[in-house]
């Protein structure tokens, strides 16, 4: 399978609540999207990895995507080592993406930032041909993505650029939905969570109008980029 986008998260819902604006755009547009959570978010305050696992699964199935996995690290306790950067490069020849979106690269959640860094480091290793990976016993190629995009999470970083996903924006809070265990409920007897509370739908919503305004969008999703960006001709800038 060839893919063009593979996001990655390092829990499961971080794709959901940071790109799947973006990435309904595209796969209304005909691309090929993949999604690849790092962990199961065993360390959740609410729900199991089970639970999350089967969470994730339809909510890749609203977006469109043709695949999603897991490649079972710690939650809160992976490392940066060579181990986890391998399991990345495995997926990343396997699927080669032209494009990866990865976690923010500073954030509130010190996993997000750690996964950062360990997947766009992955991402120039798998380039190197010297460092040798197989998949069900096969060697594979080396393959290198052309760009790896940052979205954009909890903390208010400013974009080096915004994805208009005006038409996507009520699909998108449906698929973040799809979290059951994460979000608001009335019956839960779990304890609260800063993203379980009745009002949280409208702040994602606020914070996509924010993103979106200095571009004359109703809503957008932000990222931020490790290099300079080109373009074509400056027609291609709105």
């Amino acid at each position: 399978m060839k893919l063009d986008i593979l996001a990655i998260g390092v829990h499961p819902d971080d794709i959901e609540l940071s790109c799947s604006g973006t990435l309904l755009r595209h796969v209304n547009l005909g691309k090929k999207v993949g999604l690849l959570d790092l962990t199961k978010g065993e360390l959740g305050t609410r729900g199991t990895a089970e639970i999350r696992l089967k969470e994730a699964e339809e909510a890749s199935k609203l977006m469109g995507a043709l695949v999603r996995g897991n490649l079972g690290m710690e939650d809160g306790f992976f490392e940066y080592n060579m181990d986890n950067i391998l399991k990345i490069i495995q997926m990343i020849r396997l699927l080669k993406p032209d494009i990866i979106l990865a976690n923010a690269v500073s954030d509130r959640h010190p996993d997000h930032g750690r996964a950062a860094k360990l997947v766009s480091d992955a991402c120039f290793y798998s380039g190197l041909r010297k460092i040798e990976t197989e998949w069900e016993g096969a060697s594979q190629k080396e393959w290198r993505p052309s760009a790896v995009y940052h979205y954009i999470q909890d903390y208010h970083i400013i974009p080096d650029f915004v994805v208009d996903i005006s038409d996507f924006m009520d699909e998108k809070i449906e698929i973040i939905k799809a979290f059951k265990s994460q979000f608001y409920n009335p019956d839960s007897k779990e304890p609260a969570t800063p993203i379980s509370v009745s009002n949280f739908f409208e702040t994602v919503r606020g914070r996509n109008a924010t993103l979106g305004r200095p571009a004359s969008f109703d809503y957008a999703e932000g990222f931020t980029v490790n290099r300079t960006v080109g373009v074509n001709n400056l027609f291609d800038l709105q």
